[in-house]
């Protein structure tokens, strides 16, 4: 058991750690994988189970973000990607994924030396819990009526930003599909390469 929970509190904490774990598992497969196919699946379930945890976490509104953008927009790019790549990821030798390898490390050594100067986790003083922040954790729940306060500020303060930057993710995939050349001249250039093999 995990100290310090029990009930509702504890079946919570379960699931969560549940929803980590799967995370991990998958992350790890995603790493270990060379089909493109298995990797850009993987990865939209990635997508969902990280929904299904900010669901858990009472972000509902970063969760249809997730699954919409990462298990939805984002698989359907790779699949249509994939027609224009190979269906399986080369081998890379070791020694050359030594220096990704050492960045990532001194990236993550550098975001825990900044953590550092975090304040403590729930500390009335911080910047967060203070200024603004106050105003809407007192305003939200008579006026809004939502519990989660990070969705009703995005849902209805800052509705027409929220209703904008969805905008922006659909005229940014629009592009990205049409500059991958799907429809017609697509088809037509398909239809062209079988041609030319025979």
């Amino acid at each position: 058991m995990i100290a310090g929970y029990s009930g509702a509190d504890l079946a919570i904490a379960l699931i969560n750690v549940l929803l980590l774990g799967l995370l991990f598992v998958i992350g790890v497969a995603i790493a270990r994988m060379r089909s493109l196919f298995a990797i850009v699946m993987l990865s939209g379930i990635y997508s969902l189970i990280s929904a299904t945890w900010f669901v858990a976490l009472d972000a509902v509104d970063v969760a249809f973000t997730e699954a919409a953008v990462g298990a939805g927009i984002s698989t359907a790019l790779l699949l249509g990607a994939m027609l224009l790549t190979a269906r399986t990821a080369k081998p890379e030798p070791f020694a050359r994924s030594i220096v990704p390898i050492l960045v990532v490390i001194a990236t993550g050594a550098m975001l825990v030396y900044a953590t550092i100067d975090l304040p403590a986790f729930g500390d009335p003083d911080s910047p967060a819990n203070t200024y603004v922040g106050t105003d809407y954790l007192e305003r939200t729940p008579q006026e809004i009526a939502v519990p989660n306060i990070v969705t009703a500020v995005l849902a209805s303060y800052r509705g027409f930003d929220t209703l904008g930057e969805t905008g922006v993710v659909f005229t940014a995939a629009l592009a990205v599909i049409l500059l991958l050349g799907f429809g017609e001249r697509s088809l037509s250039a398909t239809f062209n390469r079988k041609k030319d093999k025979k």
